[in-house]
């Protein structure tokens, strides 16, 4: 496959290599296979990247930095304007490149790269200004946001691009060099998107490194690394915080989460309960902010219990065109979710629909969607984040007593409340311990909106105005004016 930008400048989408210094680089000798999750196959090698390929990177990115922090807001987002129009003109091929290293059916494949590429323009559209403390006669007094240096985003393999493009933007607008590490999973598109990235910005602001998991501490460790910016599990952000210590470097964590949804009885059960499937079973489940248990009060539980039910059953499974849901999009993830299926089924949970069984007859990691009826408050199904298709579903009656079950979880990144009574949803919103909310919706994401989690779901924040500040350093100008009177 091959495609080319406006200005003919061509991309192959066949070959994989690191782009470190405005070029792609070859690693000879030092690549590795991966798996298409939907089909078993096997897909190209790419590179394995070593601790100079890191040092290498890193000096590069030092380098462009100082030059690019110059480059005024402007011009920096123009060249982000360009990059967009360019990955939109083969936003086909890197679809492809998703559905090849996720396991995305079509739709949702396009649909990433899609949101990707309006939120690049959505970020072009924000600014990141300082602020005026004080203005008279005698001082002024002001703040200014300056860019950090070298930024290493850690990228997740469930939205490999959509996730990128939470830090990728606001790290380069800033004014720093960033150096892309996706998933071991997922590195094709990282790649491709990187290399087309060499015609828009200067060498060093833009590189991509691939490599298994002893990369990611190379990275985090780096003395030359001025920040990282980390989307994962709980368990790998604690190592990541633990490195960045080392240095003293900057970090933001975007962990792991439990989200709770709690339905309550006014409402249209069928046509909340068609929703709530829709985010509880889009990726397979694997969303960090996905629903992962719902709470429906039990004056409505039966008929949103047989809503998702019917939902779940009518979803179609595959990489064809017409497919809703893939794979899930790795051998770890899908044991890990098999052994929790395995536990339903060991503690005799009732399943509402789906299975405890892997699908037979067909390649790929597929599993059944698949609901558990009302399994018990310490169920691991309902105390351990899934990432996979499994929804569990309980009742509740009274207002205290699921706000206290929804909130008894280290995980705290999102949930919601679904009621017609604008007064009771606000009333349970403020009460629910967690760093995104809505209410008659879910996981909906914006940039010009902070995201956050509490509790061990996160540190700092990406996206909005302190999302941009995130990728700053803070500095106070104090400015006395003539004549001096100091006392």
């Amino acid at each position: 496959m091959e495609a080319s930008d406006k200005n003919g400048n061509s991309i192959e989408f066949d070959t994989f290599y690191n782009v470190i210094d405005g070029a792609a680089v070859k690693t000879p000798g030092k690549t590795r296979p991966l798996v298409n999750p939907s089909t078993g196959a096997n897909n190209p090698a790419v590179p394995l990247s070593t601790a100079e390929d890191v040092d290498r990177a890193v000096q590069a990115g030092q380098k462009a930095a100082k030059s690019w922090a110059a480059v005024p807001w402007e011009e920096r987002a123009n060249a982000f304007r360009k990059f967009a129009d360019a990955i939109e003109a083969s936003s086909e091929d890197f679809a492809k490149l998703i559905m090849i290293e996720q396991g995305k059916p079509p739709m949702w494949a396009r649909h990433e790269i899609a949101q990707g590429v309006q939120w690049i323009r959505d970020f072009c559209k924000m600014s990141c200004p300082g602020d005026v403390i004080e203005d008279t006669e005698e001082r002024k007094i002001v703040t200014r946001y300056l860019p950090l240096g070298v930024v290493v985003g850690i990228i997740p393999w469930n939205f490999s691009i959509q996730s990128a493009f939470v830090k990728l933007p606001p790290a380069i607008l800033t004014g720093n060099a960033f150096i892309w590490k996706p998933s071991p999973h997922t590195p094709y598109c990282s790649l491709k998107l990187a290399e087309l990235g060499t015609q828009f910005f200067p060498a060093g602001i833009l590189q991509a490194l691939s490599g298994d998991d002893s990369l990611g501490p190379l990275l985090t460790e780096h003395p030359g690394v001025d920040m990282v910016s980390f989307t994962g599990s709980t368990h790998v952000g604690k190592k990541v915080m633990e490195t960045c210590s080392k240095t003293l470097k900057r970090f933001t964590l975007e962990l792991g989460g439990n989200d709770a949804a709690i339905v309550c009885a006014d409402v249209d059960p069928v046509e909340v309960a068609s929703k709530i499937g829709l985010y509880a079973f889009c990726n397979s489940g694997q969303i960090c902010i996905a629903i992962k248990r719902l709470y429906v009060h039990e004056s409505v539980y039966d008929t949103v219990l047989a809503t998702l039910v019917g939902f779940a059953q009518s979803l179609k499974l595959g990489h064809e065109e017409d497919a809703f849901m893939g794979p899930v999009s790795n051998q770890p993830q899908y044991e890990r979710v098999k052994e929790l299926l395995a536990d339903v089924k060991n503690t005799k949970l009732t399943v509402a629909a789906g299975s405890t069984e892997p699908l037979t007859g067909r390649k790929g990691y597929f599993l059944a969607p698949t609901i558990i009826d009302n399994p018990p408050e310490d169920s691991r199904i309902v105390v351990e984040e899934q990432f996979g298709p499994v929804l569990p579903v309980m009742k509740w009656s009274e207002e205290a007593d699921v706000i206290q079950r929804a909130n008894a979880t280290d995980s705290a990144l999102g949930a919601s409340v679904w009621s017609r009574d604008a007064a009771q949803a606000d009333r349970i919103a403020q009460q629910l311990e967690a760093g995104n909310i809505w209410i008659n919706t879910h996981a909906e994401m914006q940039p010009n909106t902070p995201f956050s989690g509490y509790k061990q779901s996160g540190m700092g924040v990406e996206m909005g105005v302190e999302g941009l500040k995130s990728y700053c350093k803070l500095q106070s100008v104090q400015t006395r004016l003539f004549p001096l009177n100091l006392f």
